[in-house]
């Protein structure tokens, strides 16, 4: 009776230590896995964004400026890796998208319609002869007055996608904590003959800037909450 009831107990015994060892392995190929898995998030997350380092980037990048069903057939112009002004895509549409400058920090792209290209364009040609922002300001205002520069029409509209950082999401375009900023141009206009302030009351209230000018335009900027 001893023998059979010593042989019940090593059986137990038995029994009981592997089932623990089980219980640990599982247990291991478990933590094994989630930690499997946390690696892979983490290294999804820091191959998912990259420099822009490419014309093909700087196309992408920029045409995030403009309106989603517009990009397709917009045109980009800029300045490519190589350092040259260039049109980097032609386009059929009326929107003109200017690409981010490799050389300068951060990030920013923009987009408009083709009729503010004589007043853009002028700005960039003065700019390249040395022209400081007030000279290229007061050149233009002239011209505009006296009718030689074509101001693009009331209403004509600047997208703009800017922000601190240089890379993005290849796959969405998408470059990292960029915003819009949205220019909508009306020469000579005021705050009396628009009804809107000079100075932003409140986020992404439209306000005009430079009012009385040929530069007048109604700014929509994303100006963050004032926390308490």
């Amino acid at each position: 009776m001893k023998r059979v009831i010593i042989v019940f107990a090593f059986l137990a015994i038995l029994t009981s230590c592997n089932s623990e060892s089980k219980t640990k392995d599982n247990g291991t190929e478990q933590s094994d896995t989630t930690t499997q898995l946390e690696t892979d998030a983490s290294e999804e997350v820091d191959i998912t964004l990259k420099d822009i380092t490419t014309d093909e980037a700087l196309i992408a990048t920029a045409l995030m400026a403009a309106p989603e069903e517009s990009r397709a057939n917009a045109t980009v112009i800029g300045y490519n890796m190589a350092g040259e002004f260039v049109t980097l895509k032609e386009g059929s549409n009326e929107f003109i998208c200017l690409a981010d400058d490799p050389k300068k920090d951060g990030f920013s792209a923009a987009c408009y319609h083709k009729n503010l290209e004589p007043f853009m364009a002028r700005g960039r040609a003065l700019k390249a002869e040395g022209k400081t922002f007030q000279e290229i300001f007061n050149i233009r205002e002239a011209e505009a007055k006296s009718g030689k520069l074509d101001m693009g029409g009331l209403g004509s509209t600047l997208h703009i996608y800017f922000g601190p950082e240089t890379q993005y999401n290849p796959e969405t375009s998408k470059v990292k904590n960029a915003k819009y900023r949205y220019v909508v141009y009306m020469p000579f206009a005021t705050a009396e003959s628009t009804g809107l302030p000079e100075v932003p009351i409140a986020p992404n209230h439209p306000w005009i800037m430079n009012p009385g000018t040929h530069r007048a335009h109604i700014m929509i900027s994303p100006i963050p909450e004032k926390k308490e």
